[in-house]
């Protein structure tokens, strides 16, 4: 009897998890999803992090060079109301070096681009040309609050008021259609949700997981 329990409370264990990340339907159907992310990383923080680490500057990444970077597009994600797509084609249909090319003013790093391109873009439908279109325009929908666009010193802040800056700089943006991200003491990126056709929407799944700590800090852009 004692044998039969254990294999019993075995399968049970076996078969939990995988009740519990029941996956949407359309998973990783191209094009099939219902709004996107911007995510706007904070680059003095990923450079101080990088720095921190020791880890050698990546080919082609210029953004932890000498120019003052500010926020840059980490990427334009397909989004489920509860998860995500990613690779939705493998292999990726070709990336083209002069779309690369065109998107270093945001993303500063070609590595960065093929990337986000593999995992993010081929979901979206969209050629690849379009989708980087796409992620211009999105980048062009969101004004960064005044107060973080030419920092020169070290900037304490709460990410309540991280968020309440975006607010009061985006008509139409609420604190349920975005999250602060931040690492043990930094800000890290700030990530809003937009629907399809690039309109702020609210997003429970990632506001949910916006930082939750007292205090952080903004490094200074570099160069400043």
């Amino acid at each position: 009897m004692t044998r039969v329990v254990l294999r019993a409370a075995l399968l049970a264990l076996l078969l939990a998890p995988r009740a519990a990340t029941a996956q949407d339907p359309r998973q990783n159907a191209t094009g099939q999803f219902d709004f996107y992310v911007l995510s706007l990383s904070w680059s003095p923080s990923f450079c101080a992090g990088a720095a921190e680490r020791g880890a050698a500057p990546a080919a082609g990444n210029v953004q932890c060079g000498p120019r003052p970077y500010s926020f840059v597009v980490h990427g334009l994600w397909p989004q489920y109301d509860s998860g995500f797509p990613e690779y939705c084609q493998i292999p990726a249909p070709r990336l083209d070096r002069g779309v690369v090319s065109s998107m270093l003013d945001l993303m500063p790093a070609p590595r960065l681009i093929f990337n986000e391109w593999d995992r993010h873009g081929t979901c979206s439908g969209q050629s690849p040309r379009a989708y980087f279109e796409t992620v211009r325009k999105a980048r062009a929908a969101v004004k960064i609050p005044p107060e973080f666009t030419d920092l020169k010193e070290p900037l304490s802040v709460t990410p309540q008021a991280v968020e309440e800056a975006f607010i009061k700089t985006n008509p139409g943006l609420s604190a349920s259609a975005m999250a602060v991200g931040c690492d043990a003491k930094r800000l890290t990126e700030v990530r809003l949700c937009l629907s399809k056709d690039l309109r702020f929407r609210d997003c429970a799944e990632i506001a949910k997981r916006s930082c939750s700590r007292e205090q952080l800090t903004m490094p200074p852009m570099r160069g400043s």
